[in-house]
């Protein structure tokens, strides 16, 4: 079984900007290459922390508005720092919050949630920027096809990992659905063959209708 890498599925070409770059073309560098955010580098590229649209429209929740019936919101200090900041250093989330190339999709994912970011910087052995994965860019492991996680489960949960053959246990797989079917030696396989299968990429759910032979046996013992 191969999870996908954060590698296969991160942005290789990052926009990048420093901490020098002004508030205007910070605006400009998210629109132009229909990004959110934009990772801020030292000169040698070393990730140093992420602007997010968030954080630019802070300036703009901060303005007063006379005419506006909203209250201006509440501002902790480091909120207001970030609202009059007019430079990358000044507005950024920082530190940033990275991930590595050879990281699993499912490392980064616990790490977003952790952290409650929407996307990592990705770095290499000298921390230096090398891509960047955001929430999409996990979420992309559920477009598999049915048939290559059909394959997936057959071949290298199943037969490979797990040494049953299609005589026992059969998958099919509709919308990252598995269902499996079929009957094993003992009943504590069934849970092992449930966790191996829900942790193939791509797999929404799993449904085994898998029966033991061991109950058979015991049910023949008792007449």
């Amino acid at each position: 079984m191969q999870h996908r890498t954060v590698a296969d599925l991160m942005t290789h070409d990052v926009v990048r900007a420093r901490q020098d770059t002004p508030f205007k073309e910070l605006v400009e560098l998210l629109a132009e290459n229909g990004i959110t955010a934009v990772p801020v580098v030292d000169e040698m590229d070393h990730p140093l922390g992420v602007v997010s649209e968030a954080d630019l429209l802070r300036k703009c929740s901060a303005q007063s508005d006379p005419s506006s019936g909203t209250p201006l919101p509440h501002l902790e200090i480091w909120e207001r720092a970030k609202a009059e900041g007019a430079t990358a250093g000044e507005l950024m989330t920082a530190p940033a919050v990275c991930a590595r190339p050879e990281w699993t999709a499912v490392e980064a994912a616990r790490l977003m949630a952790l952290r409650n970011v929407k996307r990592l910087p990705v770095v290499d052995e000298a921390d230096q920027l090398r891509g960047i994965v955001s929430r999409g860019d996990i979420l992309r492991i559920f477009l598999r096809r049915d048939d290559a996680i059909r394959d997936e489960i057959t071949q290298d949960v199943l037969q490979r990992t797990l040494h049953l053959t299609p005589a026992e246990v059969t998958a099919e797989v509709h919308e990252g659905k598995v269902t499996l079917q079929g009957s094993v030696e003992a009943n504590s396989l069934i849970p092992i063959i449930e966790r191996l299968c829900r942790n193939v990429d791509g797999v929404v759910s799993v449904s085994a209708h898998i029966g033991h032979r061991d109950a058979s046996r015991a049910a023949s013992a008792d007449k």
